[in-house]
């Protein structure tokens, strides 16, 4: 029973298929699918504070961290200290972390495209729809 209804089960399951899939899609970039989604996640006009970026990533905040750290090292993001509150961290999305982005979009629409093609027969709006309210 358990192995055919078990929602937990099967949202693992495709998740791990769609990182694959995605992982390959941008490995000519040398970026996984987890780099793609966090750089995209401090892709915007303020940069975040590491507790607001690991709250939208649903990560905890030491995971945040060690994901951080091959992406400082190749200088795509800058951890730096908040203005207002030296004891806060923001995350800074750099000129080379955009680049990287502008060449990753395009990869990901294409990816994307295929994949909502694949399962237009089980309406992925609904999916997206059902998978935003189990993830709040």
């Amino acid at each position: 029973m358990v192995r055919d209804s078990c929602l937990c089960l099967h949202a693992q399951r495709a998740a791990r298929a769609l990182a694959r899939r995605f992982d390959e899609a941008f490995r000519p970039l040398d970026l996984t699918n987890g780099q793609f989604s966090l750089l995209m996640s401090l892709n915007r006009p303020e940069p975040p504070t590491l507790g607001s970026a690991a709250a939208f990533l649903a990560m905890d905040r030491t995971t945040l961290t060690a994901a951080l750290k091959p992406l400082q090292r190749r200088k795509l993001v800058k951890v730096a200290a908040d203005k207002e509150d030296r004891r806060a961290r923001r995350l800074v999305l750099t000129n080379a972390g955009r680049a990287v982005l502008t060449k990753a979009a395009p990869i990901w629409i294409d990816e994307h495209g295929k994949l909502d093609c694949e399962i237009a027969a089980y309406s992925p709006e609904s999916l997206r729809k059902g998978l935003r309210a189990i993830s709040g």
